[in-house]
C-alpha cells in the first residue's frame, strides 16, 4: 500500500503567474480545460495499491471554496480518498510532509508519492514505483531525472549519478557553475523511513534556534522550516539511499503564466493517447478544427471560427463568427466577439473581447534546435527595463473594445481597453 503528496503551496507563492492566480489558487488554474494537479492526480491513480492522495498547503480552507469544491469532486471522480492538510504556515518543502507525518504513515504504507504541484508532464509513476520497490539498497528517497542544457541546468537541482546502479553521488541545487545536465524533475518516490532523516535536521534547526535565540531574536518561525532539495536531498547523495530515475518524457516547471501555453500544447498532445474523447473533432456543424483543440461541452462557438492548433475553450465560452484563436486558453464565461484574431494568448474568466480585434503575445517555447531544451522562465523585465516579449494576459472581467490591437501586454482584472497597447502592463 502506498500515499501519494501533492505540494501545492499557498497565496504567497505563485507571484509570477499573476494576475491569473488572483482569482484561483494557481494549482486549480486549467490548463488543457482541466486544473493543474488534476493532471497529477489523474497520474497518481494509475499506480497499482494506491489509497489515499493528501494535498499540502497553506491556503485558507473554508467549506465550500474552490479547492473544497475541487477535492470533493476528484474524491468522486476517481474513487480515491482525497485530503487537503492545512500548514499553519509556509514550513518549506520536507516541513510541510514532516509536521503531517502522521497522517502520511497512518495505515503503515510502505512508500509515498511526493509531486511539486507547479510542475508539470507526462509523470511515469507506475515505472518509477517499480524502480524503487526492486532496488536492492533500500533506498530512502528515489528522484524523478531528467536531462537539460549545459547552460539551463544550472537553474535546477543538479544530480551526479553512478550510471550502473543508479546512486546518486552528488546533488547541488542550482549551482553557480556547471555540474551535471541530469536536473531533478521535483518527483519523488519516499520510503516511510525518510522521517528519520527529517526529524535529525528537525532536532538541528531547534538546536540551532534556541541557542541563537537570545542573539537574533528570531519570531521562531524558521525553526519549523525544513527544504527537501537543500536540508535532506544534499546530505543523502553519496550514501546509496538516494537514487535517479530517469525519463525523457514531456516534464516542465510552470512558474510563469506563460509556461501554462506550453503545459497546455503538451497535454493536449498528451490526450492522443491518454484521453483522445477530450480533443474536439471537426463536424459537419461546427467550427473547423486545427490540431489539438479542447473545447468545453458547454461552451457556444460559431461554426465559420477557426480554431488551433493547442486551443483549450472553458466552459460557457462564447466565440462569434469568423474568429481565428491559435496557442491560446480561453477561460470560463469569456466573450470573443465576431472577427478577433488570438494568438499566444490567456483570454481571462468573464472578458469580453470585442469584434476585430486583435490580441497576440510572443511564444516562449524552448528552442527546438536544441536538444533537451527546457522552457526559459525569463523575468518580466529586462536589464533595460522594457518588458520582455511574452504571451499576452487578460485578467478577469477585462472589456477589450472593437477594433483594438494588444501586443505583448498584460491587463490587470476589471480594465476596460478603448485604445491598443503593445509591451505594457495595464494597471
Amino acid at each position: 500500500m502506498l500515499k501519494a503528496v501533492i505540494l501545492i503551496g499557498g497565496p504567497q507563492k505563485g507571484t509570477r503567474f499573476r494576475p491569473l492566480s488572483f482569482d484561483v489558487p494557481k494549482p486549480l488554474f486549467p490548463v488543457a480545460g482541466y486544473p493543474t494537479i488534476q493532471h497529477h492526480i489523474e497520474a497518481c491513480c494509475k499506480v497499482p495499491d494506491l489509497k489515499e492522495i493528501l494535498l499540502i498547503g497553506f491556503y485558507q480552507y473554508q467549506p465550500n471554496d474552490a479547492l473544497a469544491n475541487f477535492i470533493s469532486d476528484m474524491s468522486q471522480q476517481y474513487r480515491i480518498s482525497i485530503r487537503y492538510l492545512q500548514e499553519f504556515s509556509a514550513l518549506g518543502t520536507a516541513g510541510g510532509i514532516y509536521h503531517f507525518r502522521d497522517q502520511i504513515s497512518s495505515g503503515n504504507p510502505e512508500q509515498f508519492i511526493l509531486m511539486h504541484g507547479d510542475v508539470c508532464g507526462d509523470f511515469p509513476l507506475v515505472k518509477m514505483v517499480q524502480f524503487h520497490k526492486e532496488h536492492q539498497n533500500k533506498p530512502r528517497i528515489t528522484i524523478m531525472v531528467t536531462e537539460a542544457t549545459r547552460q539551463q541546468s544550472l537553474h535546477y537541482g543538479c544530480v551526479v549519478e553512478n550510471k550502473e546502479n543508479h546512486e546518486v553521488l552528488h546533488y547541488a541545487e542550482k549551482p553557480s557553475t556547471f555540474v551535471s545536465t541530469a536536473i531533478n524533475c521535483g518527483i519523488y518516490v519516499c520510503s516511510i523511513d525518510v522521517f528519520k532523516q527529517i526529524a535529525v535536521e528537525f532536532s538541528k534547526k531547534q538546536e540551532n534556534y534556541f541557542s541563537c535565540l537570545s542573539i537574533s531574536g528570531d519570531n521562531g518561525h524558521n525553526k519549523y522550516v525544513i527544504r527537501l532539495e537543500q536540508d535532506i536531498i544534499m546530505p543523502l547523495a553519496g550514501t546509496g539511499k538516494l537514487l535517479a530515475f530517469h525519463t525523457t518524457t514531456f516534464w516542465s516547471q510552470m512558474k510563469t503564466a506563460g509556461s501554462a501555453i506550453y503545459a497546455n500544447k503538451h497535454y493536449l498532445d498528451l490526450y492522443h493517447w491518454l484521453h483522445p474523447e477530450r480533443l474536439a473533432k471537426n463536424t459537419c456543424t461546427g467550427p473547423k478544427i486545427i490540431g489539438d483543440v479542447f473545447i468545453h461541452s458547454t461552451a457556444i462557438i460559431d461554426p465559420t471560427a477557426t480554431l488551433g492548433p493547442n486551443v483549450s475553450v472553458g466552459k460557457g465560452v462564447c466565440i462569434g463568427a469568423g474568429v481565428r484563436i491559435r496557442e491560446s486558453i480561453i477561460l470560463g464565461d469569456a466573450i470573443i466577439q465576431d472577427h478577433c484574431c488570438i494568438l499566444y494568448s490567456i483570454i481571462g474568466w468573464n472578458s469580453i473581447v470585442g469584434s476585430w480585434c486583435r490580441v497576440e503575445g510572443t511564444p516562449c517555447d524552448p528552442n527546438p534546435n536544441k536538444p533537451f531544451a527546457k522552457m526559459e522562465n525569463v523575468p518580466l523585465f529586462n536589464m533595460d527595463g522594457r518588458m520582455n516579449p511574452s504571451i499576452t494576459i487578460l485578467g478577469c472581467n477585462v472589456h477589450v473594445t472593437p477594433e483594438v490591437i494588444l501586443l505583448n501586454s498584460i491587463v490587470l482584472p476589471y480594465k476596460e481597453l478603448g485604445q491598443s497597447y503593445k509591451n505594457e502592463i495595464i494597471l
